[in-house]
């Protein structure tokens, strides 16, 4: 049975080469990297290897990368962990209405706790305007936490602008970058971030490890406390598999993304330009241009993105309706809803994430099986045939 697998937003396959890297650590790499033995040292020498991989992917320096076990855990850990550090500076935040739910849960019970947080809203595309971020501040305005890229539209936020204002203002600067790093480049220095989220699974890395950029100077106070590991910012024994993973795959994200870029976003413009031409009442969401490359979201008319997803994935095609973290709750997306889709659109949201291992035989035999599927789903709506009638 063919197997196309276009949901790499909810976690990519790992890079064969990055398997290459880890393989030794899971044989000879049990050496607790605080010990100063020679098993400790092979290790400890790992972690740095693998810390100056992940700074080099974003123009960080080695000492500005804290590994956690996953980007929910690094957005938490910027929000609480900065926060907590600042609380005489203030107690308002500044996101907008289209974070994932790692940043948006948090915030919500940081606000349980007296913090105050204005969620901006976005445009058509989920862009924020900057402009808003300007109006909103006030003088108890702590940290504005903006994501990079949005995984579920592919939208880009204007991270480079937003972030010269918060520089010049003196506001902490947070970003979720998880569906952006290891896509597009990132440079922390020239956009101006004080933290910026990443996870090793959306670059070909391994999941269950992530890491949290913190700007040298910028005060974070230890969200697991216990030992001086992580330089006394994250407690607990290192995955030292996981972090020699993500290192490796930081590694070859940063020779290969030009690649990378040019293969998905041509794969990704067949698709659209396919689907378009062969299916009617179909909307693309996200930004036209400012949009990472692999990612195609859109809205058809009419029927449940999730009827589309088994449909698909019984003719062997892997896709989501939306964010990983919602994909199971039946519900409307909150970011589709906040670029004004109208509710019943919205249910019928698909997201094809593209990636490195897709190939033209991929987008053939979709544009082959999706048209059909949806036609069938259609004759089965009772809100296609009365738009039938209603001609």
């Amino acid at each position: 049975m063919t197997k196309i697998y276009m949901d790499n937003v909810s976690g990519s396959p790992i890079h064969p080469k990055v398997i290459e890297a880890m393989l030794p650590f899971l044989k000879d790499g049990f050496g607790n990297p605080s010990n100063l033995h020679q098993f400790g040292r092979a290790t400890s020498d790992a972690i740095q290897s693998a810390r100056g991989q992940v700074a080099g992917l974003i123009n960080a320096k080695p000492n500005e990368i804290v590994f956690t076990s996953s980007g929910t855990e690094a957005n938490n850990f910027a929000l609480k962990g900065i926060l907590a550090a600042h609380k005489k500076k203030g107690n308002h935040v500044i996101a907008t209405q289209i974070e994932h739910f790692s940043v948006l849960n948090p915030l919500k019970s940081l606000e349980k706790s007296g913090y105050e947080v204005t969620y901006l809203p976005v445009d058509k595309y989920g862009m924020v305007n900057p402009d808003d971020i300007k109006k909103a501040v006030k003088n108890t305005t702590t940290m504005v936490s903006i994501m990079y890229a949005n995984g579920e539209i592919g939208t880009i936020e204007p991270i480079k602008e937003i972030g010269a204002f918060t520089k010049e203002k003196g506001i902490l600067f947070h970003s979720d970058a998880v569906a952006a790093a290891g896509n597009i480049p990132i440079d922390v220095r020239d956009v101006q971030v004080d933290a910026l989220s990443m996870s090793a699974n959306q670059f070909y890395g391994p999941g269950g490890i992530g890491a949290l950029y913190v700007r040298e100077g910028v005060r974070i106070l230890p969200f697991l406390e216990g030992g001086v590991q992580e330089g006394g910012r994250r407690a607990g024994t290192e995955n030292i598999i996981g972090i020699v993973g993500m290192g490796k795959a930081a590694e070859l994200a940063k020779a290969e993304m030009p690649q990378r870029m040019d293969k998905v976003q041509t794969l990704r413009n067949l698709l659209r330009d396919g689907i378009l031409q062969h299916i009617h009442h179909v909307y693309v969401n996200g930004h036209p241009k400012n949009h990472l490359p692999g990612n195609l979201s859109l809205c058809i008319e009419y029927i449940e993105g999730e009827s589309i997803l088994l449909f698909l994935d019984m003719q062997g095609i892997a896709i989501s309706s939306g964010s990983a973290c919602t994909s199971r709750s039946l519900k409307a997306s909150h970011v589709i809803m906040a670029t004004g889709v109208d509710a019943a659109l919205a249910q019928g949201t698909v997201l094809f994430s593209l990636g490195i291992d897709n190939s033209g035989e991929d987008v053939k035999y979709i544009l082959e099986k999706l048209p059909p599927t949806i036609e069938r789903l259609r004759e089965m709506s009772p809100l296609y045939h009365q738009r039938q009638k209603g001609k």
